[in-house]
């Protein structure tokens, strides 16, 4: 870039700018410009504009550090988005899994208090007809029935599965 830097400066572009003809003429003064071009955003319009405009092959260098650039930017972004996200959602299935447990031992528990309220001869397990007599005069076994999408048709099914 800096032999077309230098064939611009000695045709008039750039005679206020005391910097512009020096810009790439080492590899960190090059490094320099493309930086304060890309990344800092200044001198689009002194610099690059002008160099693309009389060499257009030049904006493969200029356009392609700049795409770099935000597509790294972009990346980052989207990884740190992404781990977030993550870390959210494993902490997310943690909290659900200790709240199914919790609600699961409290089921347990009303299934228990509802079972030793059904086996009214304390034997410690339920006949068939105790079971049907709960479950025509008991409000919250049958509501548990009904959560479970049990009728009456598959109580006796139900309890043949359970008494194995």
């Amino acid at each position: 870039v800096h032999p077309m830097v230098v064939r611009m400066v000695s045709e008039g572009e750039w005679s206020d700018c005391r910097e512009c003809p020096a810009a790439f003429s080492t590899v960190l003064r090059a490094d320099m410009t493309i930086f304060q071009t890309v990344v800092a955003g200044d001198s689009w319009g002194t610099m690059a504009i002008p160099i693309m405009s009389a060499h257009p092959g030049t904006a493969f260098i200029f356009v392609g550090a700049l795409l770099t650039l935000v597509f790294g930017v972009l990346n980052l972004i989207v990884a740190v988005v992404v781990d977030s996200s993550a870390e959210l959602r494993e902490t997310d299935i943690k909290k659900v899994a200790k709240e199914l447990d919790y609600e699961e031992a409290h089921e347990k528990k009303a299934l228990l208090l509802i079972f030793s309220r059904i086996d009214l001869e304390h034997r410690g397990y339920v006949s068939f007809r105790e079971l049907q007599a709960a479950a025509a005069s008991m409000q919250d076994f049958r509501h548990w029935l009904r959560v479970l999408d049990v009728d009456d048709a598959d109580l006796s099914q139900l309890f043949k599965i359970l008494d194995r």
